[in-house]
């Protein structure tokens, strides 16, 4: 091996800026969906979600 050394993108460590209004609307939609559906009247709906709930320290009961 020759004495080179590898060189890595400066853009490593920034978090590109367009895709931050995405990943918000997908973290709030997410959370309203598991917020939301342990309060669902159908009891179908509330145990589709029950384990999630539970696991992420949502209380539904």
């Amino acid at each position: 091996m020759t004495g080179t050394t590898g060189t890595f993108g400066q853009a490593a460590g920034r978090v590109d800026q367009s895709a931050l209004p995405a990943a918000f609307a997908a973290f709030t939609l997410g959370a309203l969906i598991i917020f939301a559906v342990g309060f669902a009247g159908p009891q179908m709906i509330h145990n589709a979600a029950h384990d999630t709930r539970h696991a992420t320290g949502f209380p539904c009961h």
